[in-house]
């Protein structure tokens, strides 16, 4: 089961939309792993790891260069990625365990 990123009704994997509300499935959801990007921030959230996997290179950079803000922003990432409202580089929230693409 997940969640509908329009208005966050559990769907079940195999349907196209929203029960709820009718939103397709997936069509603000990233398709890099939510798993993936939750292990590389509590690994290397102080080296911005899990920004450039999302595709975002810049603030990757500035995670690099700061240790993750100080570790701050990693944390702040760490959270986001886990209550399911971190974005990546193209403003798709990060939501499925698994990887689709």
């Amino acid at each position: 089961m997940q969640f509908c990123s329009k208005c966050g009704h559990m769907v079940h994997e195999s349907a196209r939309a929203c029960p709820q509300c009718g939103a397709p499935r997936g069509a603000d959801v990233s398709p890099r792993s939510r798993l993936v990007v939750l292990l590389l921030c509590l690994f290397f959230g102080a080296l911005g790891v899990h920004r450039f996997y999302v595709g975002k290179i810049g603030t990757g950079v500035l995670w690099l260069l700061t240790v993750g803000l100080l570790g701050i922003g990693a944390l702040v990432d760490f959270i986001m990625i886990g209550a399911g409202s971190f974005r990546d580089a193209n403003g798709l929230r990060v939501l499925d365990w698994e990887s689709h693409g």
